[in-house]
């Protein structure tokens, strides 16, 4: 019994401080590109051009990927569907300006999500400095999985992919 009653209370514990955890998220990273701010934008203003640099569409060579609404811009559509790796959803540009994109990202595959992509860029002479941020609400089986993977550093990760795939195109360009 008195094994049954620690453990109870070791459950206890840890719901309480997976409880206490934020309620919400942001992820940011920044890097200095080598290209003119309206290069950066436009690989990231139209999605067609996701394909060419973004980690999340190398993970299925055969990813579906539809669009919808304007090809670029504001109210542009993406949707995919992929093997477990790429999972599933869409983004829409919500707001758009040579300075700044802000993305609704809706994940229903592996696990439903509604966050948020926004993209700064700082002309830097020749070069731009690009900030991709993600953010959103982080209900409770998030912050379980958040105890035991740094999602941080998980996320982080693919952002600095798509920074150097994002450099390898426009240097090509």
């Amino acid at each position: 019994m008195p094994y049954l009653l620690g453990f109870a209370v070791s459950i206890g514990l840890f719901l309480a401080y997976v409880a206490s955890r934020p309620g919400a998220f942001r992820i940011e990273r920044s890097r200095t590109l080598n290209a003119r701010p309206e290069a950066v934008f436009a690989l990231i203003n139209d999605f067609r051009e996701w394909a060419k640099w973004s980690p999340w569409d190398k993970l299925d060579p055969g990813l579906k990927r539809t669009y919808e609404g304007p090809a670029s811009g504001k109210g542009a559509v993406y949707r995919w569907e992929g093997n477990g790796k790429a999972g599933a959803g869409s983004m829409t540009i919500n707001e758009t300006s040579p300075a700044r994109i802000e993305i609704a990202l809706n994940l229903l595959k592996p696990f439903p999500a509604n966050n948020r992509a926004i993209f700064t860029m700082e002309p830097d002479g020749d070069r731009t400095k690009l900030t991709w941020a993600m953010e959103g609400e982080n209900p409770f089986p998030a912050k379980v999985f958040g105890v035991f993977v740094n999602v941080q550093e998980l996320v982080g990760k693919d952002f600095e992919k798509g920074f150097d795939a994002m450099q390898e195109v426009v240097a090509q360009a």
